[in-house]
């Protein structure tokens, strides 16, 4: 009696193994990160009239806005 043994390697769950999928998984990507973005921008709008009391933004954008000088205080 002759015994075969087959070892199938399982498909692991980063792999793409046909370019349909591959197209889809970057569309996705794409609209999810246009998504986000556009829920930032909203949510930016809807706080643009928050100010300081000095008559800075209160909510900015990191990296979006001219550079601030901090102060910390007691140091």
């Amino acid at each position: 009696m002759t015994s075969s043994n087959t070892v199938v390697s399982l498909r692991q769950p980063d792999e793409i193994d046909d370019p349909l999928t591959a197209v889809l998984r970057s569309g996705a990507r794409r609209l999810l990160a246009q998504a986000i973005e556009a829920e930032a921008e909203a949510f930016l709008a809807a706080m643009k009239d928050k100010r300081l009391v000095d008559g800075r933004e209160r909510i900015v954008r990191h990296g979006h806005g001219p550079e601030r000088l901090v102060h910390v205080n007691g140091r």
